[in-house]
């Protein structure tokens, strides 16, 4: 497989209405569609395609989208069908041959809509097989997706929840913090930790891959790990791993002592081609306090908790259990902005309209590609050159780098390790000859001024270094540095052998400047202490 190009220097993007139930998303919006403009594209919209999204038809029509009432004008004239999910059957027979399809399929569970495409001898880009490397990150729409559905399901938990987030101390009484629990520190799960986190309860969140930890704890949460021998559990491309047995048991132990304990669980737990992991039992639920909620993202799969029905919101033994699959819909603007981006860089990445091209050399248009020229190319086979994969909620493992350097077959830094040891005793030998030789042959006005100079490079190091890094702001440094300057310029004053006007002023100076840069210190971490819980 190598190029497949088309000649059309002004190919045409359909963007149809979603025909799926409570599916309010678009998949272009006004400032995708000026994008796509401006790569040569000609884009058509059908009428009311955004208006849940709240983009109406005179929005597209100011960036100069072409609005088409009849739907099958719209699919006969597109070279290229973007939509949010995969067509439906009747879509698809609408579909122009030989044409293109971009949009989530999920080509796993949809192998006969896979076979009639085929037929059409169509080109589908599923955004649900984007390889996750970092060179593709942008266009990840998966992982921007389930951003907005792990922000989501804290809403949907603070709507369902009868009790604060955050605890308070009134006259009628004090309040205690809700609890949150998070299984699974995906995207999502970040997403819902930040959200939590920022409501104001305390967070708790476990995952199976040890990479995760710093990523959860930097956001403020509490990591909880297993009494258990080690076993990662980070699987390709940024996804978890099926766990041993044994480490299985070992985590719904966990899960049931803290179902016992929290308020609120939220799991995002996943693997790929797979039915969610059941992670909470009915008895787990039954143990939980009544008002309690449960949101499941991983509903659409089966569910990781064992009494979730999907689409819906339950209550059992008076806890809530909320399976909604249709998360980023019920925040469409965003989520059809953030997918709308995605869409923009995969096409900008085919090069264009000018120069739109379907490479199967390229690792990342090659794993979205399920469907080339009617013959179905999935599953990819194994990137040769990926690239580093990243987490799939964050970014490159934070480990990855560490690895490298610590790697015994780096040449260069066997090297460079070496010259460290000998440089910096080298550098210290210098300086101090260096400043022998000032010392003595220097005529005494220049040794008064180099004191000076050295006096005011060692104190301003040391209180613009000090400041605490959660409020090293640019004032700061500048008037840490100013008053570093005052008080050397002070005590050079007070040393003078007689007592005048100049000294007292000097006195008053190195008091003030003393004053301004302790002072700074104990405000900035009683600031700091307010945050701490």
């Amino acid at each position: 497989m190598g190029l497949s190009t088309i000649g059309d220097t002004n190919m045409i993007i359909g963007v149809p209405k979603e025909l799926q139930p409570d599916e309010k998303r678009v998949a272009l919006v006004p400032r995708g569609i000026e994008a796509l403009k401006k790569l040569g594209f000609e884009v058509l919209v059908e009428s009311g395609a955004g208006i849940h999204a709240d983009y109406g038809n005179p929005k597209y029509e100011e960036v100069g989208a072409e609005i088409i009432e009849d739907t099958s004008e719209l699919w006969s004239r597109s070279d290229i069908i973007v939509k949010v999910r995969e067509p439906l059957p009747n879509e698809a027979d609408q579909l122009k041959e030989a044409s293109t399809i971009i949009s989530f399929f999920w080509p796993d569970k949809n192998g006969e809509l896979l076979k009639q495409l085929s037929t059409k001898k169509a080109t589908v880009l599923a955004m649900d097989c984007i390889p996750r490397i970092t060179r593709a990150q942008k266009m990840d729409a998966l992982s921007s997706m389930a951003n907005v559905a792990g922000y989501r399901a804290v809403i949907e938990a603070a709507h369902a929840f009868p009790h604060f987030f955050t605890g308070q101390i009134t006259a009628a009484g004090k309040i205690n913090p809700a609890k949150v629990l998070i299984i699974g520190g995906g995207v999502a799960g970040l997403a819902a930790v930040g959200a939590a986190k920022g409501l104001g309860a305390i967070v708790r969140a476990f995952d199976t891959r040890r990479a995760v930890r710093e990523q959860v704890e930097s956001l403020g949460a509490e990591f909880l790990e297993l009494d258990f021998p080690i076993e990662d559990g980070e699987g390709g491309g940024g996804y978890a791993k099926t766990m041993s047995d044994d480490f299985l048991k070992a985590e719904l132990k966990l899960f049931a002592e803290q179902a016992i304990d929290v308020d609120i669980i939220i799991t995002t737990a996943l693997i790929p081609g797979r039915e969610a992991p059941t992670l909470i039992t009915s008895g787990m639920v039954e143990s939980m306090r009544e008002g309690s909620v449960i949101v499941d993202l991983a509903a659409e799969r089966g569910g990781n908790c064992s009494l979730t029905v999907p689409d819906k919101k339950i209550v059992h033994h008076g806890v809530t259990i909320i399976g909604y699959t249709d998360l980023p819909s019920r925040m469409s603007a965003l989520s059809s902005r953030l997918y709308s981006s995605t869409i923009v860089h995969l096409l900008e990445e085919m090069g264009g309209s000018e120069n739109y091209t379907v490479d199967m050399e390229d690792d990342v248009i090659r794993g979205a590609v399920v469907l080339q020229n009617g013959d179905i190319t999935w599953p990819p086979p194994k990137p040769r050159n990926p690239g580093p994969a990243y987490s799939v909620d964050t970014g490159p493992r934070p480990d990855d780098e560490e690895k490298k350097a610590a790697s015994p077959d780096d040449s260069e830094t066997a090297t460079k390790t070496p010259l460290k040891w000998i440089l910096k005793p080298l550098c210290m030998v210098i300086s101090a000859i260096a400043i022998i030789y000032i010392g003595t042959n220097m005529p005494k006005s220049f040794l008064s001024h180099f004191t000076v100079f050295v006096l005011a490079c060692f104190v301003g190091w040391q209180v613009i270094w000090n400041v605490k890094p959660a409020l090293h702001t640019p004032l700061m440094s500048v008037t840490n540095a100013i008053s570093g300057i005052i008080i050397i310029g002070g005590i050079l004053q007070i040393s003078q052998p007689e007592i005048n006007a100049t000294a007292i002023l000097g006195a008053v100076a190195v008091l003030l400047a003393a004053i301004n840069v302790v002072g700074g210190f104990l405000v900035t971490n009683r600031m700091l202490a307010m945050f701490r819980r």
